[in-house]
């Protein structure tokens, strides 16, 4: 009996122990995720340096079950495809060599929507390009870029390892791209901008302030879009923005400082010549990139969304992540693919995206058949040379003609029904120069078979006086954040901030 008592004591022991480690393993399997558990674990990590909470910080033993990349397995995959989101881990060690990857896109809220996605895959954060140029370079393996595009900055220099590509219907970039801008106070600096950063898809813009902006911008914007595509899909080869023609380095530089020069002062003709012949130049930061500037692949955040292709699309992300052990090695298990897309879309976890934006309403955003022409001239364009040899070879370039042609259908429909007046436009809509010009004439010709004065060009003329003045106003407002912002951390610390 007495060697059977001690095997059941002995048996008891090992139970509470084994009880006692099932708990800890819970405990730090589910919180590893939050900095600050992670930095009572690891007090050597760099995040320590900004995170007063951790200066009595107890030094813990962390097995190697517990390493960096096991982490994340821990926290995400619980077994028989299920998972459970957890935010990235923000303070990223530098002695990590990961495979890079950019995600660049034209201007607007998607390209939140890709990498979301790859810092739930994987459990590590993604940066902005301006906050490479202007807090530092880092360890972050994903890169936000607008680049080349002229909200864009190089600001990553030589860390990156491959591209892929974000494509977004033109019509719906264009809304989104202002309605940011409108978020951060139509920011001309990082520094204005970063103070806004709170406000990304709190509200929704008023329409005036849209329409106004449209007016200035978009019949240009079209033209940048397809430059955008074009960059990327020819591996950074230089062209004129407008003409779509191959530059020159000199060309190229102008074009990359919008602000300064005026778009005649950038003509294609007057810079480069008509007749000139150009022989085909890249931008030099393309060789920097391990791969270049091609895409890897064409991602696109509206089949994120979509309910019978976004776990698709989420699988198209988790490969490009594999493409390389560098990377893949800290990617979650496939089996939790479909369980994190249902996480981020379905559950809504994750950051605020453009989906996020109360109020939104796509059709409140009218265009005039002028504008909805030129966006299917630029989308044609594209459609007609990457659905022709040699690129009808390559996967992203048949990616890329699909989804245009899925948007040109959308903009085709939506200027039948402006041109049959199924969709009429008001005066306070956006109408561009021509269509502008056009009712200008009829309303003059009408007051004057009335004796009545035209008044229409003053009142468009107010229209953009009264956006200029909100501008200012919103400016003000950045400012007197700026002084609070200063005031603050000078509080905080009397030397992080100098005196006026």
């Amino acid at each position: 009996m007495e060697p059977i008592a001690r095997m059941l004591k002995g048996n008891r022991r090992t139970v509470s122990f084994l009880f006692a480690t099932a708990v800890v393993a819970l405990f730090v399997g589910d919180e590893l995720a939050s900095p600050v558990i992670f930095q009572y674990l690891r007090s050597d990590s760099p995040y320590a340096e900004v995170e007063a909470v951790q200066e009595d910080a107890t030094p813990m033993h962390v097995p190697a079950t517990l390493d960096l990349p096991s982490q994340r397995t821990l926290s995400l995959n619980l077994g028989g495809g299920n998972c459970k989101w957890q935010p990235p881990v923000y303070a990223v060690p530098n002695d990590i060599d990961f495979y890079k990857t950019v995600i660049a896109g034209f201007p607007s809220g998607d390209k939140r929507m890709i990498f979301i996605q790859m810092e739930a895959l994987t459990g590590w954060p993604a940066k902005d390009e301006w906050d490479f140029e202007h807090i530092g370079m880092s360890n972050h393996p994903f890169i936000k870029a607008n680049y080349p595009h002229h909200e864009g900055i190089w600001g990553w220099g030589d860390a990156a390892d491959q591209v892929v590509m974000m494509v977004r219907n033109i019509r719906r970039s264009m809304v989104e791209y202002h309605d940011i801008l409108w978020d951060i106070g139509y920011a001309k600096t990082w520094e204005d901008a970063s103070l806004f950063l709170d406000n990304l898809y709190s509200e929704r813009p008023p329409i005036s302030d849209f329409l106004a902006w449209r007016d200035e911008r978009v019949l240009d914007e079209a033209h940048w879009y397809g430059w955008f595509i074009d960059y990327y899909m020819e591996d950074g080869l230089l062209r004129d923005i407008f003409t779509h023609k191959t530059t020159t380095k000199e060309h190229w530089d102008m074009l990359m400082m919008p602000t300064v020069y005026t778009r005649a002062e950038l003509d294609y003709d007057l810079v480069v010549g008509a007749d000139t012949v150009v022989e085909d130049a890249y931008d030099p930061h393309c060789a920097t990139v391990t791969e270049g500037c091609a895409p890897v692949a064409v991602i696109s955040a509206e089949n994120l969304r979509d309910y019978s292709r976004g776990k698709a699309e989420t699988a198209l992300i988790g490969n490009v992540l594999k493409r390389n052990s560098k990377m893949g090695d800290h990617v979650i298990e496939d089996e939790t693919w479909d369980c994190i897309w249902s996480e981020l879309i379905e559950n809504g976890k994750g950051l605020k995206t453009v989906y996020d934006r109360p109020g939104f309403v796509e059709s409140d955003y009218k265009f005039s058949a002028e504008m909805l022409e030129e966006m299917i001239h630029e989308l044609d364009r594209l459609i007609t040379k990457y659905g022709a040899s040699p690129w009808d070879a390559m996967t992203t370039a048949n990616k890329l003609v699909s989804l245009l042609t899925e948007h040109r259908e959308l903009a085709q429909d939506e200027l039948d029904d402006v041109l049959a007046g199924r969709r009429v436009l008001t005066e306070k809509d956006f109408l561009g120069p021509k269509e502008r010009e056009r009712r200008r004439k009829l309303t003059s010709d009408t007051a004057n078979q009335k004796g009545e004065k035209d008044y229409s060009q003053y009142f468009f003329d107010m229209d953009q006086k009264l956006l200029e003045i909100r501008r200012v106003e919103m400016r003000k407002n950045l400012h007197q954040k700026r002084k609070e912002a200063e005031e603050a951390a000078r509080q905080r610390d009397p030397r992080s901030v100098p005196e006026e």
